[in-house]
């Protein structure tokens, strides 16, 4: 059972959310919050696996967010509406493990949840092109890091497409006929050979890496 943390001071979509998770049983809202200071003390009685965080409540929720991702086992996702490359870039940096813009269906986001509570992290797809684009004007993306996917195995490069099209470990070890251990094993070389913080990053390479060999074509 994964058990969630709602935060946003608006009640009626708190309860709309509530209502959309409750329709997976594997699911479970174990509190709500309206500000930034309940949100972090029902995160440390709690100890949700995920924590919805919106951006726009009393104390910021940025301001809570290293507090909350400093909780051993809790996984915080930003759910807002803001699509402002710096809270986007504020809240990845600082930990969070995925950002998703408020508006999404009801399955895509219990899917954002279970890929969040296993550690995979999730972006808005919409917003990856942003992203890249900050990613770049702070020239996180080196020339080095690009030329870094050479180093990439095959079966590495393979998993790394598939998480760049947005599979989930499971989902990759069911295509890639592997066990879900392996695919976990794969993803910490290749973060370590990409020198990425996270998978998201490390598919942000993939694409550019990708961009910049078809310009040369």
């Amino acid at each position: 059972m994964i058990r969630v943390l709602i935060v946003d001071d608006h009640p009626i979509f708190r309860s709309g959310l509530s209502l959309s998770l409750g329709e997976s049983p594997d699911l479970q809202i174990c509190g709500e919050a309206d500000t930034a200071a309940a949100a972090l003390t029902l995160a440390r009685d709690l100890r949700p696996d995920v924590v919805l965080l919106d951006l726009s409540l009393p104390g910021g929720g940025l301001n809570v967010l290293p507090d909350l991702v400093a909780l051993d086992g809790v996984n915080v996702a930003v759910l807002t509406a803001s699509e402002a490359c710096d809270d986007v870039m504020a809240a990845i940096n600082t930990g969070a493990r995925g950002y998703i813009l408020k508006g999404i269906g009801g399955a895509p986001l219990i899917d954002a949840v279970r890929s969040i509570a296993a550690g995979e992290g999730y972006i808005t797809p919409t917003l990856a092109a942003r992203i890249l684009t900050e990613i770049r004007v702070e020239e996180r993306l080196s020339p080095q890091r690009s030329a870094s996917l050479d180093l990439l195995t095959p079966r590495e490069a393979e998993v790394l497409n598939m998480v760049a099209a947005g599979h989930s470990n499971k989902e990759i070890a069911r295509l890639g006929d592997m066990q879900e251990k392996t695919v976990k094993h794969h993803m910490t070389r290749i973060l370590h050979k990409l020198g990425a913080r996270n998978r998201t990053e490390a598919a942000l390479l993939l694409r550019d890496g990708t961009r910049s060999d078809q310009s040369r074509i």
